[in-house]
């Protein structure tokens, strides 16, 4: 039997795999304008007018410390706020810098500082998203060596100044594919004074999953389920990340009324999750900061989800790819860290009651496995205890009696525990 050579991976590689869900917040000038993050970029690109948008930026209802508590609330254990986004407005003091930020517009506060610190007091892990991409600064397009240059030492204002921080998460590399971005400089930045951070440069829409610079750590899965990494024969171990939205917009958009459902996040999570991928999902502060409501009660509803299943959700990893044992397009699987359970994510599954009030759902009975090469003890579901028969052949096959959803309960995915011998 081939055996997979795996890549060791580091510690903050394997600690950011752990924490599994994490809250991303975009909030910026474009809030104010309500109709999405590129708004700038989308209408007439009149900077002159569009800076304007500081002199009423007042963040009254921003709370740092009410959008970490709904981040764990939702069951997130990591909070991701945009300290610069591409129209190059900065939520923190960036020290004679540039003066168009937070400090110098009404709000006259640190945003960074007010986040990292909520963080810190509810056991939150903070990272930093960072434009690279400037719509602000004339150097971008006139003087790169010196935005570049400009932009290393934003970054290190974030390293040196707000305390330990998890993660650092860039953005905009794929406007100039071709461009020398001096990521050397940049990296090497977070490395000298940040050296436990993780570091992601999110590769877009179109490049999903690519591998990147040796520093970084985990590759990027925008607004799509990611996909098994195959790590065999890898230099370094990668982590992997799927980054979406809750409706179809970062920024806040008043009139984007297109919000997924509490069972399209969970099992978004659930796919994120078998595939060895974090799950990176964004809210959108209001034009004065607050966030929105509906919002706040899909976050709700999935952490009510997830207290469930959380055994499931966080310290696991995938089976070994790319000959994942007890997968099928029905369930999927992963395995606790330790190697004493594997846990099945049963998707569409049926109800058991009277046939003419139980709708929804597909499936409900046996499901075979072939190649599964762990002994198993028992199975049972997570949520109620209840045993599942299940059959174990000498040739690695599996059979399990997956049964429905009884009446009154429905969990979109529901997940069972097969204790190994």
């Amino acid at each position: 039997m081939y055996i997979p050579n795996f890549p060791t991976p580091e510690k903050r590689i394997t600690e950011f795999e752990k924490l599994g869900f994490g809250m991303f917040i975009h909030y910026g000038l474009y809030s104010q304008v309500a109709k999405g993050e590129w708004i700038y970029w989308m209408t007439d690109r009149n900077m002159e007018e569009y800076k304007k948008l500081a002199d009423t930026f007042t963040a009254e209802n921003f709370n740092a410390e009410e959008l970490v508590l709904a981040a764990k609330r939702g069951g997130c254990k990591y909070v991701n706020l945009t300290t610069r986004h591409h129209e190059g407005f900065s939520l923190y003091d960036t020290r004679g810098l540039c003066d168009f930020n937070s400090l110098n517009a009404p709000s006259k506060r640190d945003l960074v500082l007010e986040f990292v610190e909520a963080c810190n007091k509810h056991d939150m892990v903070p990272f930093l998203y960072h434009t690279t991409l400037d719509w602000y600064q004339e150097s971008f397009e006139n003087n790169f060596d010196e935005y570049l240059e400009y932009l290393r030492a934003s970054v290190e204002v974030l390293c040196r100044n707000y305390g330990k921080i998890g993660g650092f998460f860039f953005d905009g590399n794929w406007i100039k594919p071709k461009a020398d971005w001096k990521l050397d400089e940049l990296y090497g930045t977070i490395r000298k004074y940040q050296p436990d951070a993780i570091i992601i440069n999110n590769t877009g829409l179109h490049a999903l999953g690519r591998m990147g610079h040796p520093e970084i750590d985990s590759v990027t899965f925008e607004q799509n389920n990611a996909h098994p990494i195959d790590r065999d024969g890898m230099s370094k171990y990668l982590a992997a990340e799927t980054c979406m939205t809750m409706n179809t917009h970062w920024g806040y958009a008043e009139n984007d009324f297109n919000y997924k459902s509490p069972s399209d996040l969970i099992r978004s999570l659930c796919t994120c999750r078998t595939a060895g991928a974090n799950y990176l999902l964004n809210v959108s502060p209001d034009k004065k900061g607050a966030l929105p409501e509906y919002q706040k009660m899909l976050l709700s509803l999935v952490g009510d989800w997830i207290n469930t299943y959380s055994e499931a959700v966080y310290n696991v990893e995938p089976m070994y790819y790319p000959n994942n044992p007890g997968s099928c397009s029905t369930v999927k699987t992963v395995i606790s860290r330790d190697k004493k359970a594997v846990y099945f994510y049963v998707f569409d599954l049926g109800k058991i009651g009277d046939k003419n009030v139980t709708v929804d759902g597909k499936y409900a009975g046996i499901i075979g496995f072939s190649n599964f090469n762990y002994p198993v003890e028992k199975i049972e579901w997570l949520d109620s205890g209840e045993e599942l028969s299940f059959t174990q052949g000498d040739d690695t096959s599996l059979s399990v009696n997956f049964t429905g959803h009884k009446y009154g309960y429905d969990y979109s995915v529901r997940i069972a525990k097969a204790y190994l011998k």
